[in-house]
């Protein structure tokens, strides 16, 4: 008897495209503007090599001359430096059998391209995540870390408007360009109970998005928060503060289906391959020793302060990190 399988249903290419477009159109980080996505991330994730230059032009520096009717001026000059972004390479199977129930729906391709783009959309989160743990960590950036939590008064530590504007603060006149947050969901709801988030209705009144001080919310609960003393953390994000590349290459699959003929039962595997890019601008990455370096970088090598330099000045550099208590 015939029956159907993921193998008759899923065409790789098309899942491939399918999944990654519906995972931007669910990121947060994307909509918030946050992370940006475009053409030339893209072309710059499928290059060669793990490593990503970008050069960049210092801001030009020096003291004003007075003109006057004897002498020369003496010309400056403009430096160059790199910023470098890390390729990151990530892989995700499941068995048809844990997808069996979708088989039934009118569309069962895009069921499961579905599912697979909300994992992947979580997951770039929490890899986000593990990036800022590591570029806070770097010895460099302590200019963009506003800690209230040794304040005097048990009100002073608390997040609020006041709070957060002094952690807004931080980047000076460029603090307008400051378009999201990223919180923990008890800080959310500790500011909703004051009265400090406001809810927007989008996508045609099917989803509330929440505002802070007219920044987008983003709620995830990896971000620390201790639970005794009641400290969390803030992420605050300037508009295109993190570079989003979706890479490929010809000879990695991104998608395919894995017949295992040996399974008493048979079993189709439905294997997802990511190349991507997530780097926050301007915050280079320090490639490990070559005795420890593997293709990709883990989670853990991410969140290391060590693998990571500040390059830009710290008011160019559009991530601010507030840590402060609830209560």
């Amino acid at each position: 008897m015939a029956v159907t399988r993921i193998t008759d249903i899923i065409s790789p290419s098309i899942f491939t495209s399918y999944a990654i477009q519906r995972t931007m159109e669910l990121s947060a980080l994307i909509q918030s503007g946050i992370a940006v996505n475009n053409a030339e991330f893209n072309e710059l994730a499928s290059g060669p090599n793990v490593l990503v230059n970008m050069p960049f032009w210092n801001d030009l520096t020096g003291d004003l001359e007075i003109m006057d009717d004897t002498g020369s001026t003496q010309p400056g000059k403009i430096d160059t430096n790199k910023d470098i972004a890390r390729k990151l390479g990530f892989v995700k199977s499941y068995g048809a059998n844990a997808l069996a129930s979708l088989l039934s729906g009118d569309d069962p391709m895009r069921a499961i391209a579905d599912l697979f783009a909300a994992y992947w959309n979580r997951q770039y989160q929490n890899i986000l995540l593990s990036v800022l743990d590591g570029i806070f960590d770097a010895n460099d950036m302590t200019g963009k870390i506003w800690d209230i939590t040794g304040a005097s008064g048990d009100t002073a530590k608390l997040i609020g408007g006041s709070t957060f504007l002094d952690a807004v603060q931080v980047m000076g006149d460029a603090k307008d360009r400051l378009t999201g947050v990223m919180i923990h969901s008890a800080t959310e709801t500790f500011l909703a109970k004051n009265d400090l988030i406001e809810y927007k209705e989008e996508s045609q009144g099917k989803v509330r998005i929440p505002y802070f001080l007219g920044k987008r919310v983003i709620v995830d609960d990896s971000i620390a928060f201790d639970t005794t003393t009641m400290a969390s953390e803030a992420y605050l994000f300037g508009e295109g503060a993190i570079a989003w590349g979706n890479g490929s290459h010809p000879k990695i699959q991104e998608t395919e289906v894995v017949r295992d003929g040996l399974s008493l039962a048979g079993e189709d595997v439905l294997v997802n391959r990511r190349i991507s890019i997530l780097h926050p601008r301007g915050i280079k990455w320090v490639e490990p020793d070559a005795g420890t370096a593997k293709a990709f970088p883990s989670l853990t090598e991410l969140a290391t302060g060590a693998n990571w330099k500040p390059v830009y000045e710290d008011k160019a550099i559009r991530i601010v990190k507030f840590i402060f208590n609830v209560g």
